[in-house]
């Protein structure tokens, strides 16, 4: 276990946090200081980006003009001592290398990137296709899902923000599974996600031409977010999790649909299966049960993870809909949920 700096857990609801965000400049990292910006209890004091050293954010993201005035910095966490939590929104593979130098010097610390979210380096270099360097952190770290582990959030030092695929897969299969309504075997999981997941790339399959009028499956049975779905769900149920899960990529910039496929366990009514949805996340202000099926377009640039239900007399299945902007509760709006819960806040200050 490490031994932090200064660390403070009684922190008072109007005291300044001060951040700073180490991979400003991708879209995660633009997300967070949009939604950052203009909360007076926040003070941004440094964002960094290796390709972009020198450059002021507003070079890269006019629409900060006038209210952000910062330059982007190299990614030096010893330049970082004594800030109250530093975001990290970097690719994978990449925050594993700060992240053990950030720990010492900094409050709290919130990573973005799949590094922390396993337990298992083998199940990760399977995965993500090259070793672990960090691996003594992976059971510090607390998995950042706030409607599981709120409590965990609490009192971390490290927290592995979720996946957007995860999240968007988790949230409405957790109530099911964990009230046994539904098979844990055979789930058939159907993911769409925005370009804007895939990252801030100059990839030519992600340019327009190519996106544009298409949509195609990618990464079928080895997408990097399998292990983690599994994981948590197998952790929270206490059962073996056997499901199939497609991404496919579609023409939009923000948001994810995910529609999911279950075999139900005992005969239910969607009223009755809706009534248990709305009491397992009567305290989660960011998940809504919708009587109709949800659509991305209400969710885009908030926080919110919509949920809707059918079933399917024919096959005795349930199908759920999910949907997240992948910006917001896929990536920087969870992370903020998260830091609120760290300071003891309201879950959904500076996300409404």
């Amino acid at each position: 276990m490490y031994i932090y700096a200064s660390l403070k857990f009684s922190i008072e609801n109007d005291t300044l946090i001060t951040t700073a965000i180490i991979g400003a400049s991708g879209y995660s990292g633009a997300e967070l200081l949009r939604l950052l910006t203009f909360r007076n209890d926040v003070r941004i004091v440094r964002v960094t980006a290796a390709a972009s050293v020198g450059k002021k954010v507003e070079d890269l993201y006019p629409i900060f003009s006038g209210t952000i005035d910062l330059p982007y910095e190299p990614s030096d966490p010893f330049r970082l001592e004594g800030i109250d939590i530093v975001f990290v929104a970097l690719p994978s593979g990449e925050a594993m290398n700060i992240v053990p130098h950030l720990l010492p010097r900094v409050e709290r610390v919130i990573d973005l990137s799949g590094d922390f979210r396993l337990s298992s380096p083998s199940t990760y270099k399977e995965f993500y296709k090259h070793d672990h360097t960090a691996p003594h952190l992976l059971d510090e770290a607390v998995y950042g899902l706030p409607e599981l582990n709120k409590d965990l959030i609490t009192n971390a030092h490290l927290v592995a923000n979720p996946g957007c695929y995860p999240t968007s897969v988790i949230l409405p299969l957790l109530p099911a599974l964990k009230r046994e309504i539904i098979s844990s075997q055979g789930i058939v999981i159907n993911s769409l996600s925005g370009v804007s997941g895939a990252g801030r790339t100059s990839a030519i399959d992600l340019s327009f031409t190519e996106v544009n009028e298409n949509i195609r499956a990618y990464k079928i049975g080895n997408h990097q977010h399998i292990p983690e779905i599994q994981s948590v769900l197998e952790k929270a149920t206490g059962e073996s999790i056997c499901f199939s899960f497609v991404p496919h990529l579609v023409p939009i910039t923000r948001g994810i649909y995910s529609t999911i496929y279950a075999d139900l366990k005992v005969p239910m009514t969607e009223k009755e299966i809706l009534d248990v949805y709305r009491e397992f996340y009567r305290d989660a202000p960011f998940v809504r049960i919708r009587q109709h099926i949800p659509q991305i377009k209400d969710v885009v640039r908030t926080n919110y993870c919509d949920i809707g239900l059918s079933i399917e007399s024919r096959s005795n299945r349930l199908i759920l809909v999910s949907v997240i902007d992948n910006l917001g509760k896929g990536a920087a709006g969870q992370a903020i949920q998260n830091m609120n819960i760290m300071f003891g806040h309201p879950e959904d200050r500076g996300l409404l």
